[in-house]
């Protein structure tokens, strides 16, 4: 049965890293749900958060490949409960006279921002999860939604360690 799994991988941060991790996923036919890629507090390192949909044996037998790449320094999966993962969601919904004080409500249910506002549309941004977001444009969607655009997941583990602690 196949579940959603967080990996954190540290990678050296450097040229082409991305493209290989990334053909790996590719070449066992696995499908990226989401991709973030960041440098750390160490210029020299960068972190890539993968959300992948898989069984755990394809798991544990694509941790095994990401740990043969030579650039990849350490691959931690996060639980869901012990980790604080958030995505950056931006929508432009239609809004005019008539209908912009409705959507600017559902925005501060939401605990969303505007961040641009025109004549017609407005432009929201929300950070939160996935349910968050899948709620958020369920209330907008009566209203037009004209144009969305998400970044990958970004999750860190909770608590006082680090990732990057003995590396």
């Amino acid at each position: 049965m196949n579940m959603t799994h967080t990996l954190s991988v540290l990678v050296e941060n450097k040229p082409g890293v991305l493209a290989r991790v990334a053909a790996l996923f590719a070449r066992r036919a696995f499908n990226i749900q989401s991709l973030a890629v960041g440098e750390t507090e160490k210029p020299e390192i960068s972190r890539i958060t993968i959300v992948i949909d898989v069984s755990e044996v394809s798991l544990e037998q694509v941790t095994k490949q990401l740990n043969k790449l030579v650039n990849v320094l350490k691959i931690v999966e996060l639980d869901p409960e012990r980790a604080v993962e958030r995505e950056l969601v931006l929508i432009k919904v239609s809004a005019d006279d008539t209908n912009r004080t409705a959507v600017l409500q559902i925005v501060e249910l939401f605990r969303a921002h505007v961040v641009d506002v025109a004549r017609s549309t407005l432009v929201i941004e929300s950070i939160g999860s996935p349910a968050k977001h899948a709620a958020l444009l369920r209330e907008l969607e009566p209203y037009g939604v004209r144009e969305i655009v998400q970044s990958g997941n970004v999750a860190i583990g909770r608590g006082s360690k680090s990732i990057t602690d003995q590396i």
